[in-house]
This record gives structure tokens, sequence and C-alpha cells, in this order.
């Protein structure tokens, strides 16, 4: 189905981009003719039932014709059509044809390589090291031991970052010092930029 305002995006590109516009317009037709068309952040972009299939940008100098993540045929080379600057860059015809098909299958070489990748995880929080003054700074003031040791990972490494990254003795005394109350009042390191 053809949206008019992809006609008015090509009638409005650079002279050299309306064929290159045009070529890969006709070619996701052909190849997918049950495609939609529709303009999706400011460029013509190809959907069906899964989604977008690929998208077209008209740039001062150059093309794109983007496939979606998951959706890149593997018989294109995907980098290439990203900088199209004229039609004649472009594959012929039937490839053109044949690279909209393969996005458009539901098991497209790029939506197995997605599938397959596993989650991030997040690494596991690395434990904090607490220096034995410091230790010995919160076990004299009991309300501070209680909160530092209920206190996530997080709000520890900040305290002992803080403290221990100081250059002097006199620098790092005045920190405890400083560090020691505010955990005794259960803030936390940068409890003055906290909303």
């Amino acid at each position: 189905m053809k949206d008019p305002r992809v006609d008015a995006y090509i009638a409005k590109s650079a002279d050299f981009a309306k064929p290159i516009l045009t070529r890969i317009r006709a070619a996701v037709h052909k190849g997918l003719p049950a495609a939609t068309e529709t303009i999706k952040w400011g460029v013509p972009a190809y959907v069906d039932d899964r989604g977008i299939v690929c998208m077209t940008a008209a740039f001062k100098r150059h093309c794109a014709w983007v496939f979606w993540t998951g959706r890149e045929p593997a018989s294109v080379d995907v980098k290439a059509v990203r900088r199209i600057t004229a039609a004649g860059e472009l594959p012929g015809s039937r490839d053109l044809v044949a690279a909209v098909k393969e996005a458009a299958a539901p098991g497209t070489a790029g939506a197995k390589k997605a599938a397959k990748k596993a989650p991030k995880r997040r690494p596991a929080a690395r434990p904090v090291k607490v220096p034995a003054y410091f230790m010995r700074a919160l076990r004299k003031n009991t309300p501070a031991l209680a909160t530092f040791t209920a206190f996530p990972p997080s709000h520890k490494r900040e305290y002992v970052e803080w403290v221990d990254s100081a250059k002097t003795d006199e620098t790092r005394e005045r920190r405890l010092g400083t560090a020691i109350p505010w955990i005794a009042a259960g803030k936390s390191r940068n409890w003055k930029y906290e909303r």
C-alpha cells in the first residue's frame, strides 16, 4: 500500500536521490506486495505484519537503505547500501527484490543471529574491601557501623573509594571525620545530589 507522504518525500529529494529511492521502493513492493509504506523518523519506512522491514533516507550527498535489526539479508552488503551516491551503485533489480524477500522471510539470517545471542548479564558486584583504619573508625560509632553494614555495595564502595583516594593522611582523616557522621545519619556519599 503506497503512502502519498512517501511520494512527497521522493519528490522533494535531491535529483541524484530520486532514482535511487524510486528503484528501492519498486523492489520493496515487488518483493513484498503486502508491505505498507509509512513515514517513521521523517523518512520512508516499509512495514509488514512483523514490523519494519527497511527504511530509505535521502541526505545531501547520499542515500541510505537500512534494514531493520534482525532482518538484514545476507545476499546484500548492508554496509554498502547505507551510503549510495548514484543509482548505478545499487544491485540489479532481481537482486534488490531477492534482498527484500529475504529480509521479509520469517527465518532471515539476521533474525537467527539475533535469536542466538544470549541476553547480557550484569557482572557480579565486586566485593568492597574496607581498609582497617576505616573499620576502626566505624566500630567507634555503633549507628555508623550498623548503617554501613546495611548499605548496598555501591554506597559502601563510594565512601571507601572517596576516603581511601586521599593523597595525604591529613586529607584522609578529614574525609573520614566527615564520612562517619554522614554514614551514622544514613546518608549515601552523594546525598547532596539525590532527589
